[in-house]
């Protein structure tokens, strides 16, 4: 019998940390959960893998056990694993180390049907754990996914459809949503064992939009304006996300400038607040003049030496 490479079962490299452990875990659960792959046999194997790995590896207690045991397990293989009571892992004996659990091997991982690899490596028979005739209850794993969408769509709120493979679920994403915003769907994950079914979770992201930089509640964007405007002032159309607007340029208007049109930026989620639109004014001048506007403009240059 192999030894069975957790780490491997799931993507993951042996320092890889909880965090990395759940997402690989999630994934692969999503990929090949009965309920999406239904009388695919080989689909229901890999999730029952996936989920003795995780099972293990999420726990950093049982994670500990398996990496001490693990990785020569064959060098154990006909060591002492029966009897009762109390004991624990480690020792030595004639200058070899030597490792011994006493105790029911399901006690080590929780029970819950483990692999021939397992009953082999802890001894002890396996199967579900029951408790007085009952059997132990298990709570379904949660599982995640991702919604992409735009700045506008974050702007008025949105929804999209999921698909759970045995439904299709709608969620709604409110106006003002962020970037790595997190919605959850409490009961939408996985089915437990006898136990609640798992959550659904949810991360939004933003694609960059061409025009508008978000800060935080705040729009930026960059608005070409031509020299004559900037002298002498005028009108100015701006596009806002919720439509365009006319704005009044001062006169003498600096290059660079930015101006702020209060209530013109996102939603802030979850509040009835709204952020600001902050206009930077970028001087736009003529490529090239006339002989005859060249003369005006030096005119008009003299003018200011006097």
């Amino acid at each position: 019998m192999e030894y069975k490479d957790y780490y491997k079962v799931l993507g993951v490299e042996k320092t890889a940390t909880q965090d990395e452990i759940k997402k690989a875990y999630r994934k692969l659960a999503v990929k090949y959960h009965p309920d999406k792959n239904a009388g695919d046999k080989k689909a229901e194997e890999k999730f029952k893998e996936v989920t003795e790995a995780n099972e293990v590896l999420s726990d950093p207690e049982k994670r500990k056990k398996y990496d001490t045991l693990g990785a020569n397990w064959k060098q154990y293989e006909h060591a002492d694993f029966s009897g009762a009571g109390g004991g624990g892992f480690g020792g030595q004996r004639g200058g070899q180390s030597y490792y011994e659990y006493n105790g029911d091997a399901e006690d080590i991982f929780g029970g819950g049907g483990f692999s021939d690899f397992f009953k082999s490596f802890f001894g002890g028979g396996g199967g579900e754990r029951s408790y007085g005739g009952f059997q132990q209850e298990m709570p379904g794993q949660s599982i995640e996914g991702e919604a992409t969408i735009t700045l506008q769509e974050a702007f008025t709120g949105t929804e999209r459809i999921i698909d759970l493979g045995t439904e299709k679920l709608k969620v709604k994403i409110k106006p003002g949503a962020y970037e790595g915003l997190v919605l959850k769907s409490k009961g939408k994950g996985m089915k437990g064992r006898g136990g609640k079914a798992g959550d659904l979770f949810i991360t939004v992201h933003i694609q960059p939009n061409p025009v508008f930089k978000r800060t935080g509640n705040d729009l930026h964007i960059e608005v070409p304006v031509d020299a004559f405007t900037l002298m002498l002032g005028g009108k100015l159309p701006v596009k806002t996300l919720s439509g365009e607007v006319t704005i009044t340029v001062p006169e003498g208007t600096q290059n660079g400038k930015k101006l702020r049109l209060k209530g013109k930026g996102m939603p802030v989620y979850n509040q009835q607040a709204v952020g600001d639109l902050y206009i930077k004014i970028e001087a736009k001048l003529p490529d090239s003049f006339t002989e005859e506007q060249k003369e005006l403009i030096k005119k008009l240059q003299d003018s200011y030496k006097k």
